[in-house]
């Protein structure tokens, strides 16, 4: 075991965990530290937040569709990705998933082949930053052992057979699969014998302990009844052929599994209740939004009311998304629901919900009152009205500019023809600009206009979203997954050495993240900060589950830290180094199963 930092057994172990992110990243994500100047777009340095990079990198990801002129449904979804340490070396190693072909068409044909000698299938590039002191990626895709004839829609990650590996559950437009984790790198196919393989289409997942026996169970988002065989003919405004959206298919139930205790699963969704309504899922997250110390599961349902479904603490959970007020918008309507992120967005120590919408909706931020009870404060939290002219899917929180509020970033990109594009000559008329929105603190935000933060461009399709501290430095990086186009990699900009702190929350094992935890800091000038472990956000995406804290204000005095678990544990943490990242392996509970 590492070397305790603090005062006690249960403090900060300073050493390195064999199979644990030394440094390690960020999506519960905090802020950096800065003095706020500059422009939106900046640092305090003036240098832009972010800085575009890839192929010096040896990062080169190129999404393909399938696309054939048939307008195939599935086309518009993917991809997604996950942040996560794949070899166990420390570092956070990059996972996407990948196209396929549709209806006989060879990807050669298609409408957008792939780029020349491009691998088939879902890609895993591991991160050398560990063995040679710099970043730098190496495509580990096919001796990884993934599939090559998938076609790819999200993922999770998790530590699903307690070995202290983390593993990986991909969704696709067809089965899912389980991939099991060997500890070097390598992945075997255990889906077979897992009992998770669903052939629905399925889009975002999640893994979360409901039953608190300390395994990880399995929520999979179900999309609609969309097959090749049942394909229509949709049209757009203009009566051209476009793309079905999901009122033309029937919406699905989503599925929950149970893990066995040896990575296997049973079928749950009944007993749970969570198959008793339909949606078409697309995001999801989880958090303990009515403050009762069990994991609730909230899901983005495209067109159709979403659920918040609240836990019981007896294996079963209820819908409350109506009663609750974050199942429709202000207006009473249901709205395109793609992406989702919860956060504390008003600092008042609740989590709120941002969801990402459809051209001519707007986005939607739900603040809680702390009971789980939410107010749509989307126009008078600035977030509504700039985003109606775009299409958002993938969404992070971050701070980008260091002040230690939680700002937002956005992947837009179009599902439906941009006719304005089309008459151009556009061959894939679907291009938007991301979006970057800055926190004022108390939960009211500011665009930043592209102009002032030229990694915004140019405009593209946008889909997933990973957020993480890929390179180790404190600042969080984004990886902006495209549809039909090159993923691009977006490195934030170093904060000063004391300006930040991490923390790698685990379970006792040192394999899976510990779901639902927080970490509370506390200042000598009397304020505080705090963030809670999670791994399921944005679309399709799996971000890395580390805390990252600003401490732009936190004054130059000592930062005190105590761990709050789910079960209502409080550890004290002791005094916190500032500028790394910490180990937390607090010991497990002695609870019985629910």
């Amino acid at each position: 075991m590492p070397r305790p930092c603090g005062d006690s057994a249960h403090d900060l172990p300073c050493g390195r965990h064999p199979r644990l992110p030394a440094l390690l990243m960020l999506l519960a994500l905090m802020p950096l530290a800065c003095s706020g100047e500059g422009a939106p777009g900046e640092g305090s340095s003036g240098l832009p937040a972010f800085r575009p990079a890839g192929a010096e990198l040896g990062f080169s990801f190129t999404h393909v569709n399938g696309m054939s002129g048939e307008r195939y449904f599935c086309e518009m979804v993917g991809p997604g990705g996950a942040l996560f340490d794949a070899d166990g070396d420390g570092d956070l190693d990059l996972f996407i998933t990948q196209g396929s072909s549709l209806g006989g068409v060879p990807l050669a044909e298609s409408t957008f082949p792939p780029p020349a000698a491009a691998p088939a299938g879902d890609r895993l590039f591991l991160n050398l930053l560990s063995e040679t002191g710099e970043l730098r990626f190496e495509d580990r895709s096919r001796a990884a052992g993934f599939a090559i004839e998938d076609y790819g829609m999200g993922c999770t990650v998790g530590d699903v057979d307690g070995d202290g590996d983390l593993d990986l559950f991909v969704t696709n437009f067809g089965p899912d699969r389980l991939y099991l984790n060997r500890g070097d790198g390598t992945f075997e196919d255990g889906t077979g014998a897992s009992g998770l393989g669903d052939a629905r289409w399925t889009t975002s997942a999640a893994f979360i302990d409901v039953e608190g026996d300390g395994d990880l169970d399995l929520y999979v988002c179900s999309y609609v009844d969309y097959t090749l065989e049942n394909h229509k003919p949709c049209y757009s405004e203009t009566s051209a052929v476009d793309y079905c959206g999901p009122s033309s298919y029937r919406p699905l139930p989503d599925r929950l599994y149970l893990n066995r205790g040896d990575g296997t699963f049973e079928d749950g969704s009944e007993a749970s209740r969570i198959g008793s309504e339909v949606g078409a899922g697309l995001g999801l997250a989880t958090a303990d939004f009515d403050g009762d110390g069990l994991l609730d599961i909230y899901v983005a349902n495209d067109g159709t009311p979403n659920h918040l479904w609240r836990n019981r603490g007896d294996g079963t959970f209820e819908n409350t998304g109506l009663l609750a007020g974050c199942a429709y918008n202000r207006d009473g309507r249901a709205e395109a629901s793609m992406g989702v992120e919860v956060a504390d967005f008003d600092a008042d120590g609740d989590p709120d919900i941002f969801l990402t919408h459809l051209t001519d909706e707007t986005n939607t931020l739900y603040s809680n009152d702390g009971r789980g009870t939410f107010e749509d404060l989307s126009a008078r939290s600035g977030l509504g009205v700039p985003s109606r002219a775009y299409t958002g899917f993938g969404t992070a929180t971050l701070d980008f500019d260091q002040d230690g509020d939680l700002d937002l970033f956005i992947a837009n990109g179009a599902v439906k023809t941009v006719e304005e594009l089309a008459a151009r000559g556009d061959p894939y008329p679907l291009h938007q600009p991301d979006q970057l929105f800055r926190n004022d603190g108390g939960g009211a935000f500011e665009e930043v206009p592209p102009e002032e933060a030229p990694f915004l461009l140019p405009p593209a399709v946008g889909r997933g979203l990973i957020a993480g501290d890929i390179d180790g430095d404190g600042a969080c990086d984004l990886v902006v997954l495209n549809n039909s186009q090159p993923a691009r990699l977006l490195l934030g900009r170093p904060p000063a050495p004391d300006s930040w702190v991490g923390f790698d929350v685990r379970s006792a094992a040192g394999g899976a993240p510990l779901l639902g935890a927080k970490v509370r800091l506390r200042f000598s000038s009397g304020g505080t900060l705090e963030r809670r472990v999670r791994v399921a956000a944005s679309y399709l995406c799996a971000n890395d589950p580390r805390l990252l804290f600003g401490l732009a204000n936190a004054g130059p005095g000592p930062i005190t830290g105590e761990l709050i678990l789910s079960d209502g544990r409080r550890i004290a943490l002791g005094t916190i180094e500032r500028g790394r990242y910490h180990t937390i392996l607090p010991p497990p509970a002695s609870r019985s199963p629910r």
